[in-house]
């Protein structure tokens, strides 16, 4: 037995990952990209960061779609209080990955459910602690080598070849993929949106 939406959802986002996500629990979602500058958020706390985006990125679909549901979500790494987004370049993963080798860092993601017409605006974050093994340089240098650390919070994936960096987690696993689909799932059942 698969959840059914009930309502609309359009996720503001394209990452596939986050898709993927949502699909396999058999929802029918719409991608509708938010294209948000990061670079104008100018928070420092990485918690009212992330909440701060997610929404950024759902009002923007919002004003299009006003009577749909909307779903937008931002994940970053952090460690010793620097958010790591994604890297430019390949000396830019390698420098994130030698800042997360053999420590304990925090993924956060903050997601926002939006509907216009119906004047509700719910945002959530959720915090899961990740614990890198140590890493040799050619280690680093082989996993940067196979393209994956590109377009990744923090320079990684878990889900993909990445997983061999981590030791372990604390917290929710969807979370480090880049959605908590726990917190997700349960507010939109509160919400009416899904059902089974």
């Amino acid at each position: 037995m698969k959840l059914i939406n009930t309502e609309k959802i359009l996720l503001a986002s394209k990452s596939p990952r986050r898709k993927v996500l949502l699909e396999q629990l058999g929802l029918k979602i719409k991608i509708v990209p938010s294209n948000i500058d990061e670079a104008d958020i100018l928070i420092k706390n990485p918690e009212k960061y992330v909440k701060a985006l997610s929404f950024l990125k759902a009002e923007k679909i919002a004003l299009l779609y006003p009577d749909d549901w909307i779903l937008g979500a931002d994940t970053i790494v952090v460690v010793d209080d620097q958010i790591l987004g994604k890297p430019q370049s390949k000396t830019d993963a390698i420098a994130m990955l030698n800042t997360l080798n053999n420590c304990e860092h925090s993924v956060f993601t903050g997601f926002s459910i939006v509907n216009q017409e119906k004047n509700c605006i719910i945002t959530q974050s959720v915090e899961t602690k990740v614990f890198f093994k140590c890493l040799s340089p050619q280690e680093i240098q082989w996993y940067v080598n196979t393209g994956e650390p590109f377009d990744k919070a923090g320079s990684y994936a878990i889900q993909g070849i990445g997983a061999f960096l981590v030791k372990r987690i604390s917290g929710s696993y969807s979370n480090v993929v880049g959605l908590p689909v726990c917190e997700v799932i349960e507010t939109l059942m509160n919400l009416n949106i899904i059902q089974f």
